[in-house]
């Protein structure tokens, strides 16, 4: 029979001490796809939920059978979340490891395709661009609510997943959980942990644009009850469709774990990855349409040939340097099977050195010597874009859960406390007086060109958040068929930031008597208060395989909860003078198990209204926090398997994103949000053939959005909605190899995958491409 892995309901990587009956029973339930809300009645014995909860906690394990993978979790991992997913009062993905696996992502920005709505859709602000994971969900930039374990990860780095469980994505104000987060979500990478059990598994793939990656997973029992695991990743590779961007990094993640199968466990984990990138800064949206010429004097323009996508506009000297180190200590003791304390200790640090050539196409910028030979039309590589910055954390998570009843109500309690000091440094880089690239052609240009001058100009900014916070969790049930779902957390938070900059410049200090361009003090904020969150819940259960429930949630983000930067400036929401940005939400939703527990389906109606937002007043031209903007929708989604050999995860959501009050956002001058596309869906099957071969698929929809507001002209102000197909085959040779073919973009779909605020410059769409993949194991 052939090796596969059963992992539902099993997804965190610990397990309480059980007798060995004890322990072969939870395994064969866990097996047999018990559901985990089978234990969740009111009228369940003490002895079974424990029994269920230690089920919860096992490690995945492989067994050889004849069925195909199981996308369902029914388990998140972090303790705040005291119920399994289908009595949860939230719209949550859970992208796991065999999906992301099958589909060949190998980042947070690819593997999170699988929820509907959730993407890179922007690509900068104006002249700068973008860089890492910069995410879009329900409306809202969400790129600074990224966690790892439970823990804010900081820097606008690409997040590789060769160290990840699954992927936990939760929509909806989400501060309760987390402290200060993005008004419509959060997005949690859980990593992998020691094991009992050996085993050796890996990968070497090679595909279409010379892309390289090896990675391998080294897990090794020690004695009885302590593993070592060792993950490794190494990677080589150019962009499908894009000339001369590389993505090029290595990481290794060697971790311990003792007392595994004990009431005490630790594990000790390290991550270093290291980036040496060439980033990706687009291409001109000359010739697309919406695109008209910048330049009333040169309506030519307004008909000119788009640019080839694979055009690189940078130089030799673009580069995207980063380094990443983040250690964890994790502590757990089961203090009986209704009471258990968690401990969670990280320091993490990003470095960051950058360097892209950004552009933008004004009329001054693009030039065109010969109107009727565009061969001779150049554009200004304008716009270096430098970032210098580390980002630091520290952090302490003490976490307490317990059961226990009142009467005829039984709890499930989550209660904590967390510490964290979060720091972020950047130094300014500039080119040299008089130093500057030359002109780029628009149709070909030359990447070999370079001889920029640049050091650094004496500006820097530091900027201290630190973060005092208490919550409080607790699931009241009423019987078989009533739960009410409470949770509150208060946040204290002190920061401090400054900076010195150029002065004369665009977002530099006056001069005053000194001279342009001499480096002065620019911003000394402080910054301090508290923020209240909370959410409440009502679940009923019609059958014990189904819920339907409502919800009510809060969060706030104080001003530089983002980035840790305040600022001066009257019109930044980073102004230490203005309130928190305040999120509420409501959300209507049902979810049910059904064919024997084998699929999930889940369906919800949400709003989102986020107060507190700034708005100029057109009488006075000053700005107050009275607009407010709203998103409203719904989602329904389907994962987990059609029959033993046939496993789905699909996903479709509609939104309207809108202004309530204020001014407009968008570059048409609508009340729609920006990078939100009105609808969007996503779907991924595979099905196991009787004799080795999986043979699998999926369709990804993005709605048409709209940009940001400024003053470009003639830019498009929109992107059109598109589809796109993949496939993938894998057939498994013998015990210890498999081969998976990934065919990505199967009908070769031309689209614009993100466009930047201006509108000047829009990331193409990966072209048809293949990876083929030998996935090793022993």
């Amino acid at each position: 029979m052939s090796p596969i892995k059963s992992r539902k309901h099993l997804v965190r990587p610990t397990f309480p001490a059980m007798a060995p009956g004890l322990l072969t029973t939870a395994l064969l339930g866990s097996l047999t796809l018990v559901p985990a809300h089978a234990a969740t009645s009111a009228n369940t014995s003490s002895a079974d939920a424990a029994l269920i909860a230690q089920a919860r906690n096992l490690p995945h394990v492989q067994v050889h059978g004849s069925a195909g993978v199981d996308y369902r979790i029914d388990e998140l991992s972090s303790h705040k979340f005291t119920q399994p997913l289908l009595d949860t009062t939230q719209t949550i993905d859970i992208i796991g490891r065999d999906l992301i696996q099958q589909q060949g992502a190998t980042t947070l920005s690819e593997a999170l395709r699988n929820s509907p709505g959730v993407g890179t859709f922007y690509a900068g602000e104006n002249g700068a661009t973008s860089t890492g994971d910069t995410m879009y969900m329900r409306g809202f930039d969400s790129s600074g609510s990224i966690f790892v374990d439970g823990v804010r990860d900081l820097g606008s780095v690409s997040r590789d997943v060769f160290n990840i469980e699954q992927i936990e994505v939760s929509k909806g104000p989400d501060g309760t959980e987390y402290g200060r987060t993005a008004p419509t979500g959060a997005i949690n990478m859980v990593s992998k942990r020691p094991q009992p059990d050996s085993a050796i598994s890996g990968s070497l793939g090679y595909g279409s644009a010379s892309q390289r990656r090896a990675t391998a997973d080294w897990n090794q029992a020690i004695g009885e009850d302590a593993a070592f695991r060792l993950n490794v990743m190494g990677q080589d590779s150019g962009v499908p469709g894009r000339d001369r961007v590389r993505n090029n990094r290595w990481g290794v993640a060697p971790s311990l774990g003792f007392g595994l199968g004990t009431a005490t466990r630790v594990y000790l984990d390290y991550l270093h990855v290291k980036h040496d990138n060439v980033p990706d800064g687009g291409v001109s949206t000359i010739g697309l349409p919406g695109y008209a010429s910048p330049d009333p004097t040169r309506p030519f323009l307004s008909d000119a040939a788009p640019v080839d996508p694979h055009n690189f506009y940078g130089t030799r000297q673009d580069h995207d340097d980063v380094q990443a180190d983040m250690f964890t200590a994790i502590i757990e003791h089961d203090f009986s099977d209704d009471l258990a304390v968690h401990d969670t200790l990280r320091w993490g640090r990003t470095r960051q050195d950058y360097l892209l050539t950004s552009f933008t196409a004004t009329a001054a910028n693009l030039s065109t010597p010969d109107p009727d030979d565009p061969s001779t039309w150049t554009l200004a590589r304008s716009n270096p874009t430098f970032k210098h910055q580390t980002n630091r954390i520290l952090t302490n998570q003490t976490n307490l859960t317990a059961s226990f009843s009142t009467g005829a109500v039984r709890h499930d309690l989550s209660a904590g406390i967390e510490l964290s000091r979060e720091e972020a440094a950047t130094q300014g880089i500039a080119p040299l007086p008089g130093s500057t690239w030359p002109p780029a052609n628009l149709y070909r240009p030359d990447s070999d060109q370079g001889g920029l001058a640049y050091a650094r100009n004496g500006a820097h900014g530091h900027g201290k958040t630190d973060t005092v916070a208490a919550y409080l969790f607790d699931t009241l049930k009423f019987g078989e068929r009533w739960q009410l779902n409470a949770g509150a957390r208060l946040d204290h938070y002190r920061t401090r930031f400054v900076s010195t900059d150029v002065c004369g410049g665009r977002r530099g200090p006056a001069c005053g008597s000194h001279p342009v361009g001499t480096v002065l003090p620019s911003v000394d904020a402080r910054l301090s208060g508290d923020l209240p969150n909370y959410k409440l819940g009502v679940l009923f259960k019609p059958v014990a395989a189904g819920s339907i429930y409502a919800n009510f949630a809060i969060s706030q983000e104080p001003p530089g909860g983002n980035t840790l930067t305040l600022s001066n400036a009257s019109n930044s929401a980073d102004n230490p003078d203005l309130a928190p940005q305040r999120a509420r939400a409501v959300e209507l939703g049902t979810k049910w198990s059904v064919l024997g527990d084998k699929l999930l389906l889940t369906g919800a109606l949400y709003r989102t209204t986020v107060s507190n937002d700034l708005v100029q007043d057109p009488t006075d031209g000053l700005y107050y926090q009275v607009g407010r903007k709203r998103v409203q929708g719904v989602e329904i989604g389907a994962v987990g398997r059609i029959t033993e050999r046939w496993a789905v995860s699909a996903g479709y959501t509609r939104m309207d994103a809108k202004v309530i009050h204020g001014s407009a956002v968008t570059s048409d001058g609508s009340a729609d949000l920006p990078y939100t596309p009105t609808s969007a869906f996503t779907t991924w099957a595979t099905y196991r053939l009787p004799f080795n071969l999986t043979l699998g698929g999926g369709a990804r929809h993005a709605g048409g959005m709209k940009r940001g507001s400024d003053g470009a002209i003639g830019t498009p102000a929109f992107t059109r909605g598109y589809w796109v197909f993949d496939a993938m085959a894998s057939l498994e040779v013998n015990a210890h190899v498999d081969l998976q073919l990934n065919v990505n973009n199967v009908f070769d779909e031309h689209y614009v995958a993100a466009i930047n605020k201006s509108g000047y410059r829009y990331t193409p769409a990966m072209p048809r491409s293949a990876m083929l993949t030998a996935q090793l194991r022993f």
